[in-house]
């Protein structure tokens, strides 16, 4: 019999906690983070933050298939500990020795796939009808998280300083871990792990590059893997320099910034819980992916166009539209892999979503400087949120963000590549057949006692 750890059945609550903990502690150093960068590199700070996150996510993209088939081996709570603990080693350093702080962000992607242990958590303990619902509610607690968090970590970096913010910061993270360790328990059947802890995993599961090899062999994952892709590196080169770019060209001081990300936030949760769950039940989950690529497009378009801060503050709510188009692939991807390879098929896609976080910040950076779209200083934007686009408006850009520019045009491509994707795989119908009447003949194996159903009316 296995020792339960942790306080209760594995629910998705636990890890909504996990999620919601990890990403607010980051959150509080977005405004300390800005200053730092800008100090540290005075030179050209959109690209070496490119390059940053560009390793940082090149060494996601090659660890997340390996810690996926491990999880699938030993299970999930060890990896979430692993995976949060390096994640958020960086974060004391900030104010010890920021070159050490960025050296440590971009070595911490090895382990920076807390999503895909987490998805590959929520995907044993819940069915494979409640799975959208499930992922929505996970992606609206990331952005819960960084509703209040940037607002508190500018106030509190305004009234005591940024070493209080990363103090507090370092404690959110600490209680992270205690909780992993203390509350979350084990999601992975013990049926479905080995005996003993020296079971063998192979080297093509550990290569990211065979994982993707292997997604051509099935045409759905293959579709579904090139929508991410597209998608997502646009979104990877927007979440790494934006604030910088409202900050410095569009003008938006600490606390706007803060409200900003808080409104988004907000907005966010709405749609990856209320709107995502009516759609995905009214229009299907296929269409419910078109319709947030398509949001995603318009926001891209108006960020790349817009250099007034009411056109920044619309395109926002856009954006928060076009935060159900994660989730919603999530739970295609879930349809199209066997209970005991969902880490190994998470690890797949947050492993490309890792290499998008290279790429993207890296893409992102080169794009400004070759328009020469550079810091300068960054005092006179931080005395007033009236200063708006005084250095742009002079040149007279036709497109303030080329970047972003760039990045409505990847999404529509992911679109077009979207649009093939069937809505109802055969390997998922097959998969449902065979589990049912596997179920029929011997009852006592994988029965629903084993899966905690999210919501029992699959709503929010």
């Amino acid at each position: 019999m296995e020792k339960q750890q942790g306080i209760g059945r594995p629910s998705v609550y636990h890890a909504v906690v996990v999620i919601f903990l990890e990403f607010f502690a980051w959150g509080l150093l977005t405004t300390p983070m800005l200053k730092v960068l800008h100090e540290t590199f005075p030179q050209h700070t959109f690209l070496m933050n490119g390059l940053i996150q560009g390793v940082k996510g090149f060494l996601s993209f090659m660890s997340a298939p390996l810690i996926g088939a491990l999880s699938d081996v030993w299970g999930r709570k060890s990896f979430l500990l692993v995976t949060v603990f390096f994640t958020c080693v960086p974060i004391p350093l900030m104010r010890i020795s920021p070159w050490w702080y960025f050296a440590m962000i971009s070595v911490s992607g090895v382990f920076s796939v807390t999503f895909s242990v987490i998805f590959a958590y929520v995907a044993d303990i819940t069915q494979e009808h409640e799975r959208s619902t499930a992922y929505g509610l996970v992606s609206a607690t990331f952005a819960a998280s960084l509703v209040t968090s940037p607002a508190i970590g500018a106030y509190l970096s305004a009234s005591k300083g940024d070493n209080l913010v990363v103090l507090v910061a370092t404690v959110v993270a600490v209680l992270d871990i205690c909780f992993i360790l203390l509350a979350v328990p084990e999601s992975l059947p013990e049926k479905m792990r080995p005996a003993s802890w020296g079971a063998p995993i192979s080297w093509e599961q550990a290569d990211p590059f065979a994982s993707l090899k292997k997604v051509g062999k099935d045409s759905t994952v293959l579709l579904i893997c090139i929508t991410v892709f597209l998608s997502y590196l646009p979104e990877a080169g927007q979440y790494s320099s934006f604030f910088l770019y409202l900050r410095q060209i569009i003008g938006f001081g600490p606390a706007t910034i803060a409200a900003f990300i808080a409104v988004v936030g907000i907005l966010s949760i709405i749609a990856q819980t209320v709107f995502l769950s009516i759609l995905m039940r009214s229009i299907g989950n296929k269409n419910t992916v078109l319709l947030g690529l398509g949001f995603q497009m318009l926001q891209l378009t108006w960020y790349g166009f817009g250099s007034q801060p009411w056109m920044m503050w619309a395109a926002g709510a856009v954006a928060a539209m076009s935060s159900i188009t994660f989730p919603a692939i999530s739970a295609l991807v879930s349809r199209n892999a066997e209970p005991d390879q969902q880490g190994v098929v998470q690890g797949i896609i947050t492993g490309i979503r890792g290499l998008c976080n290279g790429l993207g910040p890296a893409l992102y950076g080169f794009i400004f400087f070759l328009f020469h779209v550079e810091l300068n200083e960054l005092a006179p934007v931080q005395s007033s949120d009236k200063n708006t686009m005084q250095d742009p408006s002079d040149e007279k850009a036709i497109i303030p963000g080329p970047p972003f520019l760039f990045g409505a045009c990847a999404v529509l491509l992911a679109f077009l590549v979207a649009l093939f994707i069937p809505e109802h795989s055969k390997t998922s119908c097959t998969r449902k057949h065979s589990i049912s009447s596997a179920q029929s003949n011997n009852p006592d194996r994988g029965s629903d006692e084993d899966i905690e159903p999210l919501l029992q009316d699959s709503s929010v």
